[in-house]
């Protein structure tokens, strides 16, 4: 079976409209043909199957989601492993305070500076840093 480069996690749960938008954002994006080498699994964090591999990201506040994580796929381990960040800490212009520390990924920005959007812009930022993580 063939594995994409790339695995997004997406942390989210049932009636949440932003959830529902991250996602629908994200299956947009995936059916680019200059995307093919990601996809998307969603977890619901109000069960057990969604709510396991959102405590496997140990890097997460419940009080932030919708979220994501970028996994890369390791061939000699045949699984999805979590990119670290390559500057936990650094201010980030387009990822702002959404972007997680420990690993690439993004979580919701409730403040009034992040009113709780995530952007196209940040999505495309954080994948082409998983990308340049291969390189």
């Amino acid at each position: 079976m063939s594995q994409t480069a790339f695995r997004v996690m997406v942390f989210g749960k049932t009636g949440c409209p932003k959830c529902k938008f991250l996602n629908q954002r994200l299956d947009e994006l995936f059916a680019k043909p200059e995307w093919s080498e990601f996809e998307k699994v969603y977890c619901d964090v109000e069960t057990e199957d969604g709510l396991v591999p959102f405590c496997r990201a140990e890097c997460i506040s419940p009080n932030r989601i919708p979220a994501m994580l970028v996994t890369r796929w390791n061939p000699d381990k045949s699984q999805y492993e979590n990119i670290p960040n390559p500057s936990p800490g650094k201010e980030d212009a387009v990822l702002r305070k959404s972007r997680l520390h420990s690993y690439l990924g993004l979580q919701t920005d409730y403040s009034q500076t992040g009113q709780g959007v995530i952007t196209p812009k940040m999505l495309t930022s954080l994948l082409e840093e998983a990308r340049k993580s291969c390189a």
